[in-house]
């Protein structure tokens, strides 16, 4: 299966090679989110090293998908002209974009983003079935989709349901998935077919100084106070991609909230030789 991506190597926002010339068109309308989307929530790790001198009571953490909130950088350059463009959805060949990329890299984030411009309804993949996309087309008013962990879609066939349907009402489809879609081990001539005419941008590894902004975003978000040594110092030793940033948070908000406490260094170190241990035993 052949598909044109992103030009690789070029610096700034890169035009990707379509397959197809035709764009279709896609008024953006105000639309509900799809009744059968899971709400998810982060899951916090364990605390260990640590004696809780009271109990973590598990509020809910709601990470912001706002444009404002989304952090801009070289390596998601191309993925913003070709995404989040007021006007990019006009160039999408057949009006299906694949955003993909590693965890952590801001694809759902992207997506949200869009999605909240446009009025799109939000599908889990990995939920995907012919019957909540009938009654989700059925209820209608919205002209645009969102499908996130395009690449997790159990039945092929509810993926090539979903294509044609906005494909026959001339609405623009938005993807995300974590690999590119020449990589998707696709087995029906027909969803190939769409897959291969369907244009995808990738979204690249963060940068340093993605990273740091993401982490100091994200202890803010969780009103986590850190001292600036006990930040840098766990930057340093933290795993360069953004998954681990996110992880790392999570689980000092979690271990703050069990030790009653700001978080020292000790409780700092306490929680990152949990994450290596858990890693060893992965």
């Amino acid at each position: 299966m052949t598909q044109n991506t992103g030009t690789k190597g070029a610096k700034g926002p890169v035009k990707p090679v379509f397959e197809q010339e035709n764009a279709t068109s896609a008024p953006a309308a105000c639309a509900e989110q799809a009744s059968f989307l899971p709400t998810q929530a982060p899951a916090l790790g364990r605390v260990g090293g640590i004696k809780a001198a009271q109990i973590a009571l598990p509020f809910a953490y709601r990470p912001r998908f706002g444009r404002s909130d989304f952090v801009a950088a070289p390596s998601n350059a191309a993925a913003r002209a070709w995404v989040l463009d007021t006007e990019a959805q006009w160039r999408w060949p057949e009006g299906r974009m694949v955003l993909w990329g590693d965890e952590g890299t801001g694809k759902t984030h992207m997506l949200s983003v869009w999605a909240a411009r446009h009025g799109a309804p939000v599908v889990e993949g990995s939920l995907l079935n012919a019957q909540d996309v009938a009654n989700l087309f059925e209820e209608g008013g919205f002209r645009a989709l969102a499908l996130d962990n395009a690449d997790r879609v159990q039945n092929e066939r509810d993926l090539l349901h979903l294509i044609n349907l906005v494909r026959e009402r001339r609405m623009v489809l938005l993807m995300a998935a974590r690999t590119a879609p020449t990589r998707w081990p696709i087995a029906l001539p027909d969803l190939a077919s769409r897959v291969r005419a369907t244009s995808s941008v990738p979204l690249g590894q963060a940068e340093e100084s993605l990273l740091r902004r993401l982490f100091l975003r994200l202890l803010a978000e969780r009103q986590i106070v850190v001292a600036q040594p006990v930040t840098e110092w766990l930057l340093r030793r933290l795993p360069r991609n953004a998954s681990a940033i996110r992880t790392m948070a999570a689980r000092l908000d979690q271990a703050a909230l069990a030790a009653g406490g700001k978080v020292t260094r000790a409780l700092a170190q306490s929680v990152m030789e949990d994450m290596q241990t858990e890693k060893g035993e992965r």
